[in-house]
């Protein structure tokens, strides 16, 4: 069976565009979340190989829910997306744990790269 994958984003284009790359190259969606808050449940629920996560979400943003992610599993596979520009913010998310981070709009092959790095 293919490596789970839970995917957090607020916006419902961005998942359905990870959801492709990451389907059409044999990984398992076990989810999606739209903010941090609704990361965290489904993480605890599912158990994910790994999850891709929105930095700038409402409610909770992505840095607070890798870092409490991280706290409930120090072993959690979690690469970053962002909009370019926001270095700090990356840098931020890797002292957080963050094991990678790919920089929207997505490109097939940095994605993949990503995630066959930290799960491959």
């Amino acid at each position: 069976m293919g490596k789970r994958v839970l995917i957090v984003d607020d916006a419902a284009f961005m998942r359905m565009m990870l959801k492709d790359i990451l389907v059409k190259n044999g990984y398992v969606v076990a989810g999606e979340a739209e903010n941090g808050t609704v990361a965290i449940s489904k993480y605890k629920e599912l158990n994910p190989d790994l999850v891709t996560m929105d930095i700038t979400m409402p409610e909770l943003d992505g840095i607070s829910a890798l870092r409490e992610i991280r706290r409930i599993d120090p072993h959690a596979n979690v690469i970053m997306c962002s909009a370019m520009g926001q270095q700090a913010m990356v840098i931020d998310s890797i002292q957080a744990g963050a094991k990678d981070f790919i920089v929207k709009p997505f490109q097939p092959d940095r994605v993949l790269e990503a995630v066959n790095k930290v799960i491959g």
